[in-house]
């Protein structure tokens, strides 16, 4: 018993230090917490969102993930070059991707940015792939980031149109990772005469402004067959064979709708969701105080640690929350209350039945676990199907928090609610009995 109530005294002390965590990261300027902050999705934060339409019909079948895949990450790398906060830029489509015929979208979302115009422009075009000859800038440059600067680097002419094709090879002597690129015939003549001036000299790839890569030109090649190699995985190399595939060959993209919500309207929308979160927290703690009494306390003080522990997540997972997300969140507060009416409706059966207070609680919590695993195992299955086929961000941010939500609640129940039951053992009395009755019974 001593052990059980040492858990318990840990259980509060932790819950009340994530507590406070949870306080001081939006409340208490300059504290250690606050750079765990909330990530607030548009409804709630106000910004822009805007949704394109891919044109796949040229992209080979297999590769169509792929060029979604580059494209979602030069968008995304454009938009962060204009210091966007937490931009969000993900790929619909209204089929299973890859399937033929597939309705691709790519849906991108702008906190702060309540000027459409503004955020169109951010978009721009569709990226372009330059190779750059490194100037005197650069190899007078005292810094890494100097390096990278534009100004350290000079147009040689060459551009993502004379690319013919990027690989992934193995060297043959290390057994390393490459990238392979090979040029079309009028690349491979402007690529000869690149190598032949610039030996030992670098010659950066540019994708979208930016460097993705900065090999040395070891000799002249004059076949348009070039081999980058380097510190890559295989994972990093696959990474780059993408973006020079289909930076030479963009997705073009057709803007389809715009919406905009002013951060008035969203402090608006916020308000309300923790509003309706609070009154949903009071009445449901008020039922269970007034119909499961001492139960029913244990379970309000779980619900509370169910609500720390969901907000922790929600902050080191960097969960974006948007009113839909709220809705879910206040959803699954009811399934954690529900394995907590299960395992005192059996605790209490057991009780009738003639057994002691601790022999009750273990047994009640053992008859119920079953039916809490079953009925929460469905309600995963559920999020998870949501999560992967929806092509809305927002039915996706619905399952994301509803799944985390019943994984929490099966969690708190299996340690919070159980182990603060067990501390409540008493002499079985008339009193026990009554404190851990239910409704009108005595």
């Amino acid at each position: 018993m001593t052990k059980i109530r040492m858990g318990a005294a840990l259980l509060l002390i932790v819950g009340a230090f994530l507590g406070y965590a949870i306080y001081a990261s939006s409340n208490v300027s300059g504290s250690y917490f606050n750079r765990f902050p909330f990530q607030l999705g548009l409804d709630l934060n106000g910004g822009t969102h805007l949704t394109y339409k891919a044109d796949v019909s040229k992209i080979a079948g297999g590769d169509v993930n792929n060029a979604m895949q580059s494209l979602r990450d030069v968008i995304e790398r454009r938009v962060n070059l204009f210091g966007v906060t937490e931009p969000t830029v993900q790929v619909e489509t209204g089929g299973a991707l890859g399937e033929k015929g597939a309705d691709y979208r790519l849906a991108v979302e702008l906190p702060g940015v309540t000027d459409v115009k503004q955020a169109v422009e951010l978009i721009g075009k569709t990226p372009s792939l330059e190779f750059r000859i490194a100037t005197e800038a650069y190899k007078k440059a005292t810094s890494t980031e100097n390096m990278l600067l534009s100004e350290a680097f000079a147009s040689t002419g060459l551009d993502g149109k004379y690319l013919q094709r990027a690989v992934v090879e193995i060297d043959q002597t290390t057994n390393q990772p490459t990238v392979g690129i090979t040029f079309n015939a009028e690349g491979k003549a402007l690529f000869a005469k690149i190598t032949k001036e610039n030996i030992g000299n670098v010659l950066a790839i540019f994708l979208d402004g930016q460097p993705i890569t900065t090999p040395v030109i070891r000799s002249e090649i004059t076949d348009g067959k070039a081999q980058i190699s380097g510190n890559f995985t295989t994972k990093t190399a696959q990474q780059l064979v993408r973006d020079l595939n289909y930076g030479a060959l963009p997705v073009p993209i057709e803007l389809l709708s715009t919406q905009s919500v002013g951060p008035t309207l969203g402090a608006k929308v916020l308000k309300a969701g923790i509003f309706s979160g609070l009154i949903a927290f009071i009445v449901i703690a008020t039922f269970l105080l007034f119909w499961y009494r001492l139960p029913g306390l244990v379970a309000v003080i779980a619900l509370a640690l169910y609500t720390i522990l969901n907000l922790v997540i929600f902050k080191l997972l960097h969960v974006t929350l948007t009113a839909a997300g709220i809705a879910a969140f206040i959803l699954s507060i009811g399934m954690a209350v529900d394995a907590n009416i299960l395992i005192f409706e059996r605790t209490k059966e057991e009780l009738k039945r003639g057994k002691n207070l601790e022999g009750a609680i273990r047994e009640g919590f053992h008859r119920a676990w079953s039916s809490i695993r079953d009925s929460n195992s469905s309600s995963i299955i559920t999020a998870i199907v949501l999560y992967y086929f929806a092509s809305s961000s927002v039915v996706k941010g619905f399952a994301l928090i509803f799944g985390i939500g019943v994984l929490t609640s099966m969690f708190t129940a299996i340690t919070a609610t159980r182990t603060l039951l067990l501390t409540l053992n008493m002499k079985d009395s008339k009193i026990s009995r009554f404190l851990f009755s239910s409704g009108f019974s005595k």
